[in-house]
């Protein structure tokens, strides 16, 4: 009997380290993927946002003061840091840059955002988008060995433009 007690030593840690490892990738890999969808829901609620404030102006007469394209700075900054002005402010999700969000309103696209026909009438729109061309937002993996790094696809809102 004493025999099998000796032998039966240490099975225990070599069962823990066969398990460990399993365990730890699906730990990194989970924590990655939410990671990621956290910053995805970043940049669809900044976005969300900085065409909510777009479709608040009109363009086509701004404020006193204003300009189309101070406004459409401006949006485009609420989206990147989510202040008007993003001087000293980071971005509100990591490598997002200025250059990445376009914004298509009824005076800067006249064609596809003026006077839209819909059931009730005609409407304007405004839309911000949010990824350099077709190329998206990239999002970086700490850990890319578990999860590698992700592409999102090119998030546009498109929202009903103020009629003032």
């Amino acid at each position: 009997m004493r025999s099998t007690m000796h032998s039966q030593r240490g099975v225990a840690a070599v069962e823990m380290a066969i398990v460990l490892i399993p365990m730890l990738v699906l730990c990194f890999g989970i924590t990655e993927l939410g990671r990621a969808l956290y910053q995805y829901n970043g940049l669809v609620k900044a976005t969300r946002g900085a065409a909510r404030y777009l479709s608040q102006q009109s363009l086509a007469s701004p404020p006193p003061g204003e300009t189309a394209d101070g406004l459409r700075l401006k949006a485009r900054s609420l989206a990147l840091c989510g202040a008007f002005d993003c001087s000293g402010v980071p971005a509100l999700v990591p490598n997002l840059t200025l250059a990445m969000i376009s914004v298509c309103d009824p005076v800067a696209c006249v064609g596809t955002h003026a006077n839209v026909l819909t059931g009730e009438g005609t409407t304007s729109l405004v839309t911000v988008s949010i990824g350099a061309g077709d190329a998206g937002y990239g999002f970086t993996s700490a850990v890319p060995w578990v999860v590698p790094s992700i592409t999102f696809g090119t998030i546009n809102i498109t929202m009903a433009s103020s009629t003032n």
